[in-house]
């Protein structure tokens, strides 16, 4: 499968049977998604952010919160979670989504405001892909983010969700995360190829380049 980032917590999943679109992000986040295709499309929490489906081609199913769902051979797990440490008070709803697709597991943690608990970590179970917010504010920072990848222990973690030249959010750079990792910084590349036999044992970073 070929995943790319399209900005702030919008990844594309292609695969042989599907495309999957998680947090579709509107032109104000700084990013512009285009005419994006998609037969999947998943939303972490309803902010502009994250629910923009003004320009996405038609003929798509979608997924908006908890449950269990399955197309095209694809099966998706919403957790609930929230955006904020105070379980929801402040911000609300999040969901976290585990999407079982080609025999591997990605996990997209959505706008995630707290530590896991350890329901959710064992209902997220062994994942080869985590995309992870990293950019503070109205989500975890670096430190935490960094913890929760070592309890998570994903092949590939892709960050996401922080600061870039267009991001227009309050966000911090991902620098202080890979730091927490042990990386002063890494290449940026255009997509990740996943197969079931390239998933590195050890945790690998992957920071991912968006359209510009």
């Amino acid at each position: 499968m070929e995943i790319t980032w399209f900005g702030h917590s919008c990844f594309r999943i292609k695969g042989k049977e599907a495309i999957v679109l998680l947090d579709p992000c509107g032109p104000d986040s700084g990013y512009s998604l285009g005419k994006a295709q998609a037969d999947i499309v998943t939303i972490s929490n309803p902010s502009p952010g994250h629910f923009y489906l003004e320009t996405l081609q038609e003929g798509y199913r979608l997924i908006k919160g908890p449950g269990e769902y399955e197309m095209n051979d694809i099966y998706i797990t919403g957790i609930p979670a929230f955006h904020d440490d105070e379980k929801g008070k402040k911000l609300g709803k999040n969901t976290v989504y585990v999407i079982e697709m080609e025999g591997i597991t990605l996990c997209h943690l959505g706008d995630l405001g707290h530590s896991l608990t350890p329901e959710v970590t064992g209902e997220i179970g062994n994942i080869n892909v985590l995309f992870i917010p990293v950019g503070g504010h109205s989500t975890i920072g670096g430190t935490a983010a960094a913890d929760m990848v070592r309890n998570l222990n994903p092949g590939f973690v892709v960050p996401m969700h922080y600061k870039t030249a267009d991001e227009k959010g309050d966000l911090e750079f991902p620098e202080k995360f890979l730091k927490e990792l042990g990386h002063k910084e890494l290449p940026m590349q255009p997509k990740l190829v996943v197969t079931r036999t390239n998933i590195p044992a050890a945790t690998q970073v992957i920071m991912l380049d968006y359209p510009h």
